[in-house]
């Protein structure tokens, strides 16, 4: 099997694992791969992530024309602006999680920082996450407001939309979308009942020990957004 087969297999194999758990309804979400060349694998428009067809996944070039498989998800530009603001990103997973989408509409959530220090692997998977405003969806204005983070945040809810992940490998962008959502239900159980964060000095030892880059949690050091 080459390189490419291998990829357009684990597309299929994550996506149906993400789908079938709930994490993504419907023809709803896509992933995206960038390829040795500068090209991409992605999952095409109108297509469940729990019935991929390996064969029909979406291959653009480096300039991002379509070059083989079914025509691709419209939200291209959304993938297209993380690539290039996240140089090392090697994968992008978008979902309409259930819990991540419905604190993108809560009242509180500050826009540098939607969810606060519950866990530890939710910073060492995501190093937080950004809210950027509603965009239509394929709307290509969503680019701007992505590049507008200026690669500082490899994690961003979409306001009533849902996340956006890039990691360094297909796992490890489905991973971090995961931990995304775990957190974003802790969160709601936990509303309104004050529930105890890590402290600043144990995200501090995180910092340290995991080596980690925290640019919410910079903006707002020694800020409670309890």
């Amino acid at each position: 099997m080459s390189d490419e087969s291998r990829l357009r297999e684990d597309i299929c194999r994550y996506g149906r694992s993400l789908f079938e758990r709930g994490l993504t309804p419907g023809s709803s979400g896509n992933i995206s791969l960038r390829l040795p060349d500068g090209g991409w694998l992605v999952t095409p428009t109108n297509a469940s992530l729990g019935f991929l067809d390996p064969a029909r996944i979406s291959r653009l070039d480096a300039d991002g024309r379509l070059v083989s498989g079914d025509k691709p998800t419209k939200e291209i530009p959304l993938h297209t602006a993380l690539y290039e603001s996240r140089g090392e990103a090697k994968a992008i997973v978008h979902l309409h999680s259930t819990h991540a989408v419905a604190v993108s509409m809560l009242p509180e959530i500050d826009p540098r920082q939607v969810l606060p220090p519950l866990t530890p692997y939710y910073l060492m998977r995501t190093g937080g996450t950004a809210l950027v405003p509603y965009y239509r969806p394929g709307d290509p204005a969503v680019a701007d407001a992505i590049r507008g983070l200026a690669g500082r945040y490899s994690s961003v809810l979409l306001a009533n939309h849902g996340p956006v992940v890039a990691g360094d490998s297909l796992e490890g962008a489905v991973f971090a979308t995961e931990e995304l959502e775990e957190t974003a239900k802790l969160y709601l159980l936990l509303r309104n009942l004050n529930p105890r964060q890590l402290s600043p000095g144990q995200v501090a030892d995180l910092v340290s020990h995991f080596g980690l880059t925290l640019p919410a949690l910079e903006d707002h050091a020694g800020h409670d957004h309890g």
